[in-house]
């Protein structure tokens, strides 16, 4: 899902995924990792009925660049994804309840 975003403020992003909808997210939390880049997000929601059918997941992107303009995708390797995770889910436990 490779997503252009638009930043919104401190801490609200926009993400619009391959369909072209919007998604609002909140950065809980960013980090650099060697020369990489990734960032954790939480869903938000206009409605209660959205909070409801969120699965309650953070969501883990890498900053990607192209052509001098930053996008965020998915990280294919799972290793990476399991390292950086785990790293995100340290980092964030104090302000968080994870479910494994």
């Amino acid at each position: 899902m490779n997503q252009d975003y638009e930043e919104q403020g401190a801490n609200l992003m926009t993400l619009l995924d391959e369909e072209g909808n919007e998604h609002t997210f909140e950065v809980a939390d960013t980090l650099e990792e060697g020369d990489e880049q990734y960032v954790a997000l939480i869903p938000v929601f206009d409605d209660p009925a959205g909070m409801l059918e969120d699965s309650g997941e953070l969501v883990i992107l890498k900053t990607v660049e192209e052509d001098g303009e930053a996008f965020l995708e998915p990280i294919e390797d799972e290793a990476e994804f399991d390292r950086i995770s785990d790293i995100f889910m340290k980092r964030l436990e104090d302000l968080y309840d994870f479910e494994d």
